[in-house]
């Protein structure tokens, strides 16, 4: 069944992979981006920024005014800090928090009202590995990945009764431009900055891990079949068999184990 699907950061990655797959399998598709990144015309581009409301509340506007409906939110839109958290500037954990998680509760507030005068709808909500675990010198972009979590938890209970479904997918490592992007956030540590040799040395192998991650149409496919999908799972996990290992050691190592495993990944001593 042709659905009317709205989905955030379409200008690459995830996004863009998506938007392009659910366009030629018939749905009807709107992507936000902050600037017009020219897309197959088959996608319908809106102008939209996390960190700003009006924008949020127009795109919603429009997209209700031109279809009537939205059946499927994809919040996929996101940016990602780095650094030690003593020295990270507030400003990029402002923007992170507004980004991540405060403009995705913005706008599910504007869809939900839509969604449930059409009866149901789904809400698909990107989350990480990074938000089932909290990741060395990633430590605000965990917390607002841990937001997610327990915002998506509460907000499936509460719209049960409105046949409305809330999907949690954590994506591990992907090569998608968060790598380069990442770079206009990283924490600017100095010669003094007690953190800099070990960050230095964790950052090369997060970014190591990024680089030999998984093609972003392999996660695109899937969230096409969730899309299609008539009792979707709360949650996907969309990593590598080691990434998913440590989601399970994660749930039943006691935390000083599996903290000494996961330092050991980062080489932290």
């Amino acid at each position: 069944m042709q659905k009317v699907i709205f989905i955030t950061g379409i200008s690459s990655g995830f996004g863009k992979e998506t938007a392009l797959l659910l366009a030629k399998a018939g749905h009807t598709v709107y992507g936000t981006v902050r600037r017009k990144c020219g897309l197959d015309p088959i996608v319908n581009e809106l102008p939209m920024d996390l960190t700003d409301g009006e924008s949020i509340s127009a795109a919603v506007q429009t997209i209700v005014k031109k279809e009537g409906r939205i059946d499927v939110l994809i919040n996929n839109a996101g940016m990602h800090t780095g650094g030690p958290i003593e020295t990270l500037p507030l400003e990029y954990v402002r923007l992170q928090m507004q980004t991540n998680f405060l403009g995705v509760v913005q706008l599910v507030q504007e869809v939900l009202p839509m969604m449930r005068k059409q009866g149901g709808g789904t809400i698909l909500n990107i989350s990480s590995i990074g938000g089932l675990m909290g990741l060395p010198y990633q430590g605000i972009y965990s917390a607002g990945k841990f937001a997610m979590e327990g915002f998506s938890e509460a907000l499936r209970m509460e719209v049960k009764q409105f046949n409305i479904k809330v999907v949690v997918i954590n994506p591990g490592d992907f090569r998608t431009n968060n790598t380069a992007n990442r770079k206009a956030y990283l924490a600017p540590t100095g010669d003094n900055d007690p953190y800099r040799d070990q960050y230095d040395k964790t950052l090369t192998i997060l970014e190591k891990d990024e680089t030999k991650g998984w093609d972003p149409l392999v996660l695109a496919k899937k969230l096409v079949s969730i899309v299609a999908c008539k009792k979707p799972a709360n949650r996907y996990i969309m990593a590598s068999p080691d990434q998913k290992l440590a989601v399970l050691l994660k749930r039943i190592l006691p935390g000083r184990l599996f903290g000494k495993i996961l330092r050991g990944h980062y080489g932290i001593k």
